[in-house]
This record gives structure tokens, C-alpha cells and sequence, in this order.
């Protein structure tokens, strides 16, 4: 923007960013990453309704941090079953009657059931469910419940590992070790899964507690040494200040 003068419209940016990874990286992506590097605010988490890219931001209560528990363990996502998932998420809802899962509630689900596979019911089990928790998040977040808040990220994990089937050793071992250490409220993988980094939200008096006990649970299980970063939500991407 600053150099070519063409006026900076995050969404469409993160439309593009999207494009390239589906049509040239050839992996079947969604939106939220692209979306949060342009459209992120400072000390807000955000629902994205990935239809109309409109993106409702909710403050993060105070008190808290977000840390990242990197298993340090990779994944090469067209290697593994990342397309197949999309296209078994599509195959679902077409049974189903819609053209994409998010228009399927779960009464629905079950009561045609019967008419899926028991893989494809485990898979729209997974992406009706999430699409409840996301919801249910923002409001225990609004409502500084974060008990409540815990309580969704431990069954989304839980609903990956055994429904949508994405997770893996390490990062069973590093959400169990995380929700093991003290002032963790809740932790569940992240990304796209079979490897990578999970995320726990924890208490701020206590991070260093968590972060070594977190490092030496991890450490001690997989034998693998992983890095645990803290953080708190920036924005999404702006001019830098120039450097005096």
C-alpha cells in the first residue's frame, strides 16, 4: 500500500492470500489465518462468519494470557489427509441436504444419521458441534466465565482427536501436560492439526509456573524440547513507525 498507493481493504487481501494457498499451494484452506494477520485487534479474540467475513470483536478478559505450546513436531499438510477432510466434510452435507455443514443443526445430524457412513457422522459431528462452541465461547468469554470457556476448548480438543481425528501423540501429550499444570483453564490443539502447536489459555500469576512445568511434563513424555511462547492479541497488519 504505502509503495504502490492502492488502498489497503484487509478482506480482500485476505481473499487473495487464501486463493494462493488453495490454487497454488493446492491445499483446501480456510479463511481465519489470513483473515486475523489483516483484520486482528489488540486484546480482542474474534468470530469470523467465514460466509460474509464479517469478524465480531470480543475482548479478552484481563488476567489472562494466551500461550502457545509448540510440540516441535511438523506436518506437511498436501502429506496428509488435510484435503481429505474437506472433501468428507462436503460429501456429509450434500448427504445431508445442504451444500456445507455450518446449515446442518444437530437434531438434524441425528436424525439422518443413518443415511451417513459412521466416519462421515463422526465428521459432521465434529464441524456442527465446533460451530456451537465457537459461540459458546465468545459468550463465556463476554460473561468472564472462564471455567465455562476451559470446559469448551478441553471438549473441542477432544471432539479433533476423536471425531474429526486431526491430533496426534505429541499433541495429546502437550495438552495433557497443560491442562496438569497450575492456573491452566483450558488447552486444546490448534491449526490444522497432525503436528504443530497447541494453545492454552492460562491465569497471569501464574504463566512461569505453567510454562515450566508445561516444558518439563512435555519434555519428560515425548523427549522432545518444545518452545512456549506467551502472548496476548496484536493486531492485524499496519504501517510500520520508520526507524530514526
Amino acid at each position: 500500500t504505502e509503495v504502490s498507493g492502492i488502498l489497503w481493504k484487509p478482506q480482500t487481501v485476505a481473499k487473495l492470500a487464501q486463493r494462493a494457498e488453495i490454487e497454488w499451494v493446492g491445499i483446501s484452506c480456510g479463511i481465519m489465518d489470513q483473515l486475523i494477520s489483516a483484520c486482528g485487534v489488540a486484546g480482542h479474540v474474534h468470530i469470523i462468519d467465514c460466509r460474509n467475513l464479517k469478524m465480531q470483536p470480543v475482548k479478552l478478559p484481563e488476567g489472562v494470557r494466551i500461550i502457545i505450546l509448540d510440540t516441535k513436531t511438523r506436518r506437511g499438510l498436501i502429506d496428509t489427509l488435510y484435503n481429505e477432510r474437506h472433501s468428507q466434510c462436503l460429501k456429509a452435507a450434500g448427504i445431508l441436504g445442504k451444500s456445507v455443514l455450518r446449515d446442518v443443526n444437530l437434531t438434524e445430524l441425528e436424525a439422518q444419521s443413518s443415511n451417513l457412513t459412521p466416519l462421515l457422522y463422526l465428521r459432521a459431528r465434529h464441524v456442527i458441534s465446533e460451530n456451537i462452541r465457537v459461540q459458546q465461547a465468545a459468550e463465556a468469554i463476554i460473561s468472564n466465565d472462564l471455567k465455562f470457556l476451559g470446559q469448551l476448548m478441553q471438549e473441542s480438543h477432544i471432539s479433533l482427536r476423536d471425531n474429526f481425528e486431526v491430533s496426534n501423540s505429541t499433541l495429546d501429550t502437550m495438552v495433557e501436560c497443560a491442562l496438569s499444570a497450575p492456573g491452566c483453564l483450558g488447552a486444546r490443539m490448534t491449526g490444522a492439526g497432525f503436528g504443530g502447536c497447541a494453545v492454552a489459555i492460562v491465569k497471569k500469576e501464574q504463566e512461569r509456573d505453567f510454562i515450566n512445568i508445561v516444558r518439563n511434563c512435555y519434555r519428560k513424555i515425548s523427549g522432545l524440547d518444545p518452545e512456549i511462547i506467551s502472548c496476548i492479541p496484536s493486531d492485524g497488519v499496519t504501517r510500520l513507525a520508520p526507524i530514526s
